[in-house]
């Protein structure tokens, strides 16, 4: 696995851009909420303790993983967000659903980073079970909620660079 031997909540501090002047909108999906909401607590947590002010972080919720892409786009269409972190969680069932909302999520969460050239955190727990989600949301693994707001906060950094300097480079 991927995560295996890995903390998702740890990261380096020096090489994450200071968020004091970015708006962040998080997409949370209701749907095995037990999970979403400490992802949400990690990812939050993430962000302000990297300079976003709290009142920079939006928070919405939809109904499942499914219609995460959606919010997204809500976000990039109704919002002035510098990026978004869309958080779920698909449990492997007994039918095909897993694979379909999986792959809807995913390519419509490509999409939306494509289409509005907008930095889209993916925080989509794929598992094969309850606890493997829970070992990813705040347990032996750590937080991907935090790991996702990281991924953020660099790629915004990012786009603020190209836009400014043509140049790369973490500035704190």
């Amino acid at each position: 696995m991927a995560t295996e031997g890995r903390n998702l909540s740890e990261y380096n501090k020096d090489f994450v851009p200071n968020g004091a002047d970015f708006k962040v909108g998080i997409v949370v999906s209701e749907w095995n909420d037990a999970i979403t909401l400490n992802l949400l607590k990690g990812a939050k947590e993430a962000l302000i303790d990297n300079g976003v002010q709290e009142d920079n972080i939006i928070v919405r919720f939809v109904p499942g993983a499914f219609e995460l892409p959606l919010g997204a786009q809500y976000f990039c269409e109704y919002s002035d967000v510098d990026g978004i972190v869309v958080i779920g969680v698909v449990i492997q069932g007994e039918t095909k659903h897993f694979d379909f909302v999986c792959d809807g999520a995913t390519q419509g969460i490509k999409d939306v980073n494509l289409k509005y050239n907008t930095p889209v955190a993916f925080c989509l727990l794929t598992d094969n079970n309850m606890q493997q989600s829970i070992d990813r949301s705040g347990g032996k693994h750590g937080n991907k909620g935090v790991e996702c707001a990281i991924a953020c906060l660099k790629m915004i950094d990012l786009k603020k660079q190209f836009k400014t300097t043509g140049k790369i480079g973490y500035s704190k």
